[in-house]
């Protein structure tokens, strides 16, 4: 809703004399508060609902944290704008009794809570002495329960504290040779009913062309291989003139496999080097762990 209510001031701004509703809906992903994100399955678990308003006609677009929309997209719907992304990289919180360490000092046997597979994959990795628990709720529920003292830390995405003004809990923000970020994550993106382009030169007065970019790459590599916003699969990208780095990762679940590669390309054809990534990574054995996956959240 804070993200919503920035896009309505943004637009109201920018077009003076706008009309703008906003209609509050709760969606299967924030229902469903007693199952790991990944056992719920992820084809539209934060979507599904807003989409269905705008295709029967009840709504003319919706807002998302960018890492939460899938890349194929129902028939009658586009992606109209993303907009310019917040710091991306995934945060450090503790409780008050571990505030002395940072993550690579945590002790053994420490608890850490996080819903992602993603987050999981790679600190187990990297961090195999530590304990993960799964959490879930909004991030003030995550935060009471860590003050409470069910974790030693959470790993939450930095942007989304920074938003609802929690950026003061920001800990340590966790460098990327340790945790590549979500694919669109600190972006929003908007959606909208497709053929109205009415709506749609409205929306794209809030796209940002680099952030647009990044995330057009990093999508496209996710779709290639096939993922879902609740697989290990990270990313990082960044832009240096007409140049576009794209860094991915897979990972096995319990973190043991990792490959991770890059791919520099044109900017202005952000989505091959997303796919030639995504092929470059099977290659490395990405598609056999992305299949174990697959094969273990069927069980």
């Amino acid at each position: 809703m804070v993200q919503t209510n920035w896009v309505k001031q943004e637009l109201q701004r920018l077009h003076p004399g706008l009309t703008i509703s906003v209609e509050a809906m709760a969606t299967q992903g924030d229902k469903i508060l007693d199952v790991a994100l990944a056992k719920i399955g992820d084809k539209g678990l934060f979507t599904k609902e807003l989409e269905a308003q705008m295709l029967i006609g009840r709504a003319e677009i919706a807002v998302h944290s960018l890492k939460d929309l899938p890349t194929q997209l129902p028939e009658g719907l586009t992606l109209g704008c993303i907009t310019k992304r917040e710091d991306p990289s995934d945060a450090l919180v503790v409780n008050t009794k571990n505030s002395v360490y940072k993550l690579e000092s945590l002790p053994k046997g420490s608890v850490i809570g996080t819903s992602s597979l993603r987050r999981l994959a790679q600190l187990r990795h990297s961090y195999p002495h530590l304990e993960f628990k799964d959490v879930r709720g909004n991030v003030l529920t995550r935060l009471e329960k860590l003050d409470a003292g069910e974790y030693d830390c959470l790993i939450l995405a930095a942007a989304g504290l920074t938003r609802l003004g929690f950026g003061d809990r920001i800990h340590q923000l966790i460098p990327s040779k340790i945790s590549l970020h979500a694919v669109g994550q600190g972006a929003l993106g908007i959606e909208c009913v497709d053929g109205n382009p009415e709506v749609l030169k409205v929306i794209k007065s809030l796209e940002d062309k680099e952030t647009s970019q990044r995330c057009l790459a990093e999508r496209a590599l996710l779709r290639e291989l096939e993922g879902g916003c609740q697989v290990p699969i990270g990313v990082n990208s960044e832009v240096n003139g007409t140049k576009l780095t794209l860094i991915g990762m897979v990972a096995s679940l319990d973190g043991k496999q990792l490959v991770r590669d890059e791919k520099v390309g044109s900017i202005e054809d952000p989505e091959s080097i997303g796919i030639s990534l995504a092929n470059e990574l099977k290659s490395q054995g990405a598609h056999q762990i992305l299949q174990e996956i697959f094969e273990t959240m069927r069980q």
